[in-house]
């Protein structure tokens, strides 16, 4: 291990120590050039983010992309197929871009040839249809495609196009290819020159192996063969993973075929690759289709075709995406001028990997055990070796791998921005986790797939975290993220709180905006379940906290109220006591992630409480916003008259404005948005109301509504739910309700508090952490997540279906107050709910007859069904 004298424990290891203990001179920055003022003039975007993860896709500097517009604005660029002045432009400056590429990866066109692509995925697509693949047959076995299964997906599925041929495929382990004996001597082939290819990545994008470049030479002239077959063997190195933070000689490493994607090297532009190939394989490349600009001469009504004679002419079918083209210029340009070049990047990218690394590895729990499993072929030794990719799990102290899932929830909430699950890396991954091919195929009986959050299925994890450095990457990230490594598990050996948001930090207020949020709760009524604070006079003349559907503007309420009301006592309220089964408090939530709308009593639609998440904020491009996003949304405060038949929606320092509660006939404009990757028909309520919150958030926004006649159905999670009946709903998540139990929220304070430090303050009061759940029906009068065993419930005539348990993220640790970020929430439930952190239930109507209305109550009886395994001694008494 690299840095010999790494501390153990929860202490951060120095970079200054790291650096005096290395065995070899350890570059980090450009030379003269501060890496904090380029940050900060090229990357502002990053203040408050910690980016990691550069392997998927890293990012573009602000220069690069104002030189790329100022070309565009200055110049005229047409259709490269064209004669005019224009299109000669483009043609020569795209023609100048290939030349750049090649000196890129030191070659020249007498070498190679580029292919301008989609991406490497299309370069490598392009490779399977136009080798020379010879099918099997009585003279011949045939040819091979031989690929290491440490290979991106992209690359494995190029046998499905070998395989419609008949061609053989051929998975090599890597322990396979290192142990594979060179031979003195190329085979020889007695069936000629039979076309084999062999695919192998220069750096795996799942562990940031190095695979020897080596390996070229030696498997085209036979000396290291993939299997033991007569026949000419071709190379494609996917270098896609590798060229993003080093530098790659062809004139040295002369591969056949070298796909590549920009946007890993650039950021800028995504959606342009493209295929480098070797001047001496091109004439056996074959070709099917031809598009526009490939023919030198064809027939429409006869099989005539002349392809053109260059190999980028005869593969570029259509119109090449030339303004991207031109915008690799750009990004060529701004990459030597900021760091001077792939070396100084492969050094500095190493030194951050390294460095990390080996703190990583160092991090132990008081009993000694390691806090994370790291996935790697090396010890980060060299950037020969090693890629500035580190992969690894989490553990608990008894060893058992905390699921990815929750790693990421938790990272997302200190604003780490990493990368988790198997990477379309299937092969590596099953390598590294120990993951057997009949496992692979039971979790997908178990429901998960590739890129989804299952984490862990029996125990056993179906991925893993991934972290990766970009040239743009500084000691600071790599340190903010040992840190929350530390703060997420070391938290309790050392006896330091868990650090808390910083003001100005990515998600977080600024103070002066946290300051007025909490005066906003002391001078105004709220209308969310939230901890009250008196005015100064005593009296919230604002909108009112509670509301009955009955009238549409009910007395004002004292803002502090230090005892119960009658419904509570009759419930039993006291402190989330046990006692009967009641619904103490009603919310819903007009507007999707804004402030909670508390009510007594409250008509019910066939989608769940009526106007209950029907309206959502969405951004310039339609993207629905949440809290995740823009925490502010929780100030926004919607209030809702049944009775005018609007909603007036407030908010600190902006004059309240109304919005009709339903769309204006024809005027409406009709519009199409996503909410958990449900298509659902809204339309635009209006520029009064966009202007409005665009001042609040200081960013074009738009309020949009569920159209009345859309019915957006509810996917079937439960098995009681009768067939060919279909429930619907609003703008929800996933279902028509979300329950919580008192008591359970009781059992998550008395954590939290007894978890604080100074064992005096109460942190978290129980309305505080009530309104952080976002729950539309709080009950009382069971046990801490007694709900969880529950398959149904009945208040009054009305029937439930328990849907299943509610799956948290990172919104519970945002104050609905203030819009501040406080970790410890998600932290101390994710521990106290071994990892699962689930917290609620869903609702869903059995059935719903709504020719009369039908309304919940606050002080209504809840009455619930428990499952069939469930233990009912744990029920209370009175049940």
């Amino acid at each position: 291990m690299a840095g010999e004298a790494a501390p153990r424990g929860a202490e951060l290891l120095g970079f200054a120590r790291f650096r005096e203990s290395s065995k070899q001179p350890l570059a980090y920055g450009y030379g003269p050039r501060s890496l904090r003022e380029l940050r900060q003039r090229e990357f502002s975007r990053l203040a408050g983010t910690v980016y990691l993860d550069h392997a998927g896709a890293t990012l573009f500097p602000q220069s690069q992309l104002t030189r790329f517009t100022n070309d565009l604005m200055e110049n005229v660029y047409g259709n490269p197929h064209s004669q005019n002045i224009s299109s000669r432009l483009t043609h020569d400056t795209v023609e100048h871009v290939r030349y750049r590429i090649l000196a890129h990866f030191h070659t020249s066109p007498e070498d190679y040839s580029v292919i301008f692509t989609a991406g490497s995925t299309a370069a490598l697509k392009l490779v399977a249809e136009a080798f020379p693949w010879v099918s099997p047959g009585p003279e011949s076995s045939g040819s091979h495609f031989c690929y290491l299964t440490d290979s991106h997906t992209s690359v494995v599925g190029m046998r499905k196009v070998t395989m419609a041929m008949n061609v053989t495929s051929v998975p090599v382990r890597p322990e396979d290819m290192w142990s594979a004996e060179t031979q003195g001597t190329a085979a020889r082939d007695p069936d000629g020159q039979l076309p084999h290819l062999f695919c192998y990545p220069a750096q795996s994008n799942f562990s940031g192996t190095r695979y020897p470049l080596s390996w070229i030479g030696e498997v085209k002239a036979g000396r290291r063969c993939p299997v033991n077959v007569p026949g000419k063997w071709f190379v494609l190195l996917d270098a896609a993973s590798y060229v993003s933070t080093s530098p790659l000689d062809l004139s040295v490493h002369q591969a056949d075929f070298v796909p590549l994607s920009f946007y890993k090297i650039f950021g800028f532009p995504t959606g342009l690759g493209a295929l480098l190939v070797n001047n001496r394989v091109a004439p056996l490349l074959r070709k099917t289709y031809f598009g526009g600009g490939t023919a030198a001469a064809y027939l429409a009504g006869e099989d005539f075709y002349i392809p053109r004679h260059s190999v980028a002419e005869r593969f570029e079918d259509g119109t090449i995406s030339f303004l991207d083209v031109i915008a690799l210029k750009h990004g060529f340009d701004a990459l030597e001028l900021l760091t001077g070049g792939m070396e100084n990047i492969k050094q500095h990218t190493f030194t951050l990997a390294q460095y990390t690394y080996t703190a990583l590895s160092a991090l132990r729990y008081p009993s000694g055990a390691p806090v994370v499993r790291i996935y790697s072929d090396s010890e980060f030794s060299s950037p020969e070796v090693q890629g500035p990719v580190i992969n690894f799990n989490v553990l608990d102290p008894s060893g058992n791998i905390i699921g990815y899932s929750q790693v990421d929830k938790m990272a997302n909430l200190y604003n780490i921005h990493l990368r988790t699950g198997c990477f379309c890396n299937t092969g590596a991954c099953q390598r590294h986790l120990g993951i057997s091919d009949e496992m692979v195929k039971k979790h997908l009986q178990a429901g998960h797939v590739c890129g989804d959050n299952v984490d862990l299925i029996d125990g056993q994890p179906t991925g893993s975290v991934r972290i990766s450095f970009g040239y743009m990457s500084t000691l600071e990230d790599a340190q903010a993220f040992l840190r929350f490594i530390i703060a997420m598990q070391l938290r309790g050996s050392d006896g330091q709180p868990l650090p808390q948001t910083a003001a100005g930090e990515a998600g977080a207020l600024s103070e002066s905006e946290a300051q007025d949020a909490v005066l906003a709760t002391t001078d105004r009524c709220s209308s969310s379940p939230q901890k009250e604070a008196p005015t100064a006079s005593g009296v919230c003349n604002d909108l009112p906290s509670t509301v009955d559907a009955g009238g549409s503007h009910p007395p004002p309420l004292m803002a502090t109220r230090t005892q119960q009301t009658p419904l509570e006592k009759a419930a039993g309220v006291l402190d989330g006591g046990l006692g009967p089964h009641v619904i103490t408090n009603l919310y819903l939530y007009p507007i999707k992630s804004c402030a909670a709308f508390e009510v007594t009593k409250w008509p019910l639609g066939n989608q769940g409480l009526l106007y209950d998440r029907s309206w959502m904020v969405v951004n310039h491009n339609g993207v629905c916003l949440s809290q995740k996003q823009e925490p502010r949304l929780c100030l926004i405060q919607p209030f809702i008259d049944l009775q005018q038949k609007i909603m007036v929606i407030r908010a600190k320092g902006m004059e309240p404005i109304e919005v009709p509660l339903e769309e204006e006939g024809e005027q409406a404009q009709i519009c199409q948005s996503k909410v958990c990757a449900d298509r659902v028909n809204t339309y635009n309520c209006g520029e009064k109301i966009s202007s409005w919150l665009s001042r609040f958030f200081g960013r074009p926004c738009q309020l949009i509504k569920q159209s009345s006649d859309f019915q957006r159905s509810a996917k079937r999670r439960g098995q009681d739910q009768p067939v060919g009946t279909t429930a619907f709903l609003s703008l929800v998540n996933e279902a028509q309700y979300l329950l919580i139990n008192r008591s359970s929220v009781l059992e998550l304070q008395q954590q939290l508090n007894a978890s604080d430090e100074h064992g005096k303050e109460e942190l978290f009061p129980m309305k505080d952490l009530i309104s952080r759940f976002r729950a539309n029906i709080i009950t009382n009068g069971t046990r801490a997540f007694e709900e969880e065993k529950w398959d149904g419930v009945s208040i009054g005539s009305l029937r439930f279906q328990v849907s299943g348990p509610c799956h948290r993220c990172q919104m519970i640790c945002i104050d609905q107050q203030t819009g501040q970020r406080n970790q410890n929430v998600f932290q101390k439930l994710s521990e106290s709910r071994e990892r699962k952190v689930n917290f609620g239930v869903y609702l869903m109507h059995m059935s719903l007859d709504l020719s009369s209305p039908r309304f919940l109550s606050v002080g209504s009886q809840v009455l619930p069904v428990l499952k069939e395994n469930a233990e009912r001694h744990d029920l209370p008494a009175s049940d």
